[in-house]
């Protein structure tokens, strides 16, 4: 593709944002819906922050320094006959200086074929091992083990396996599981973009690729809890 066609391209798609930004029911959130995503994102703390907190669940600190971007996502499967999960979460990214990115809120999704009997909730920390693994979000609905390999990641108590082989994989799935699910035969899990979610909880016409590495917004007194977390653990 010709860089003026990119650039073009590039500018377009800021602008639709911009005019969707603009034309929306205001530029600054009502409460209740600060509200929703300042608990979404408090749900996301608690989940990689009790993940790690358990020996038997933690990620090795090989695993975190090796990390481009961390995905932590808060979802919901239940079914009978066709199985449905969908969730929501929040993204961050390692940006040059070594410094984490405000959490950018994405959608999260399953659809599993097979006898399906119960619900269940299940909280999953992705780790995402190189860069252009985080470039594939921007594109929209990135499908976990098809658009990107993903492997079960190594557990704390299991460091021994942290090795180059294992950092190469692009993603690295460390998942707990709460409730019961039974008899899932195919599966097939996906992170989406959420511009909506961003726009209002941000108040700014940006999207992911801004958001992440980027630095036009200030971080809320709400997200610093989580970035200073995943600081002190990917370090």
């Amino acid at each position: 593709m010709q860089p003026f066609l990119c650039s073009f391209l590039r500018f377009s798609s800021f602008a639709f944002a911009l005019s969707l930004f603009v034309l929306g029911e205001g530029l600054h959130a009502a409460p209740g819906t600060l509200k929703k995503f300042t608990g979404r994102i408090e749900t996301c703390e608690a989940i990689i922050r009790e993940i790690q907190d358990d020996a038997q669940l933690a990620i090795p600190a090989g695993v975190l320094r090796q990390a481009k971007a961390l995905v932590v996502v808060n979802q919901v499967k239940g079914g009978l006959v066709l199985g449905l999960q969908y969730g929501y979460g929040v993204a961050l990214a390692r940006r040059a200086d070594g410094s984490w990115s405000v959490p950018v809120f994405i959608k999260a999704g399953e659809a599993s074929l097979g006898l399906q009997l119960g619900g269940q909730r299940i909280e999953t920390v992705y780790v995402l091992t190189d860069a252009d693994t985080v470039r594939k979000l921007f594109n929209g609905r990135m499908n976990i083990g098809v658009d990107a390999r993903a492997v079960a990641g190594p557990r704390l108590y299991e460091a021994e396996k942290v090795n180059a082989a294992m950092l190469a994989t692009p993603v690295l799935v460390y998942a707990r599981n709460r409730g019961y699910y039974a008899g899932a035969t195919v599966k097939t899990g996906w992170l989406d973009r959420d511009d909506p979610a961003n726009w209002d909880y941000y108040e700014t016409p940006y999207v992911l690729p801004e958001l992440l590495y980027g630095d036009f917004v200030k971080a809320p007194a709400a997200v610093r809890p989580l970035v200073d977390f995943v600081t002190s653990i990917a370090r």
